[in-house]
Parts: C-alpha cells; sequence; structure tokens
C-alpha cells in the first residue's frame, strides 16, 4: 500500500506545475479575455435595454396622445352637436314666429272680410228695405187703383 500512496505522491508532486500553470491560465484568460467580454455584454445588455425602455415609453406616450386625440374628437363632434341643435332649435323658432304672423295676417284679413261682409249685408239691408218701401206703395197704389176702377 506504501508503493501506492509513493506513487500517488510522486503523481501529485508532478501534477503541482500543470495545476499551478491551469489556475494561472485562468488568472489570466479571466482578466485579459473574461472580464472584456462580460463589460461588452453588460453594455449590450444596457443597450437593449435601454433601446426597450425607450420603446415602451414611447409607446406610453403615444398611447396618452392617442387618448388626447380621442378626447379632443370627441369634444369636437358634442361642439359640432351642440351647434346643430342650437340651429335646429333656432329654425324652429323662427318657423313657429314665422307662423304665427302668418296666423295673425290671416286673421286680421279674416276679421277684415267679416267687417266688410257685415257692413254690405247692412247695405243691402238698407237697400232691401228702401226698395221694399217703395215697392209696398207700389203695390198699395196698384191695388187701390185697381180697386177704384
Amino acid at each position: 500500500m506504501d508503493a501506492i500512496l509513493n506513487a500517488l505522491g510522486g503523481i501529485l508532486l508532478k501534477a503541482i506545475p500543470t495545476f499551478v500553470l491551469l489556475v494561472l491560465l485562468h488568472l489570466y484568460l479571466k482578466g485579459i479575455f473574461y472580464k472584456p467580454l462580460d463589460r461588452i455584454r453588460q453594455k449590450r445588455y444596457e443597450a437593449t435595454e435601454g433601446a426597450r425602455k425607450r420603446a415602451e415609453e414611447s409607446m406610453q406616450v403615444a398611447a396618452a396622445k392617442m387618448a388626447q386625440y380621442e378626447e379632443a374628437l370627441r369634444a369636437a363632434k358634442a361642439g359640432v352637436y351642440q351647434t346643430q341643435e342650437n340651429l335646429h332649435r333656432e329654425l324652429q323658432e323662427q318657423q313657429a314666429a314665422e307662423l304665427n304672423a302668418a296666423r295673425q295676417q290671416a286673421e286680421a284679413a279674416v276679421r277684415e272680410a267679416k267687417a266688410a261682409l257685415h257692413r254690405d249685408v247692412e247695405a243691402a239691408k238698407a237697400g232691401l228695405a228702401a226698395d221694399s218701401e217703395s215697392l209696398a206703395s207700389e203695390i198699395v197704389e196698384s191695388i187701390l187703383e185697381r180697386s177704384a176702377a
């Protein structure tokens, strides 16, 4: 068993320079290769994350502007509808006023026509009364002449 341990000790003794070289190689590669590579990867990650964050911020700004645009559009539509409603109401009021004026003119014309008709009727009655008096006189005279003859 001593021989095995001696052989193992010899192998380990011969492996020490290889182990030291591997450790030195590891430290060298870590300092020269892996640290710059990690810095580059970190910068790339930060650039990618920065672009991603800027894109998210742009999307949020675009969404906010879109909401403002939609609100402005909604307000403009409401203003147009309100204006149309006001114009419609004014038109109805104007038509109602014109209709009332026409109705009053028609009523005045009817009253005037009734008054003229009433005057004509009174004049006709007066004319008939005068004519009836003269006719009655003539009839009485003619009857009297016949009875006297």
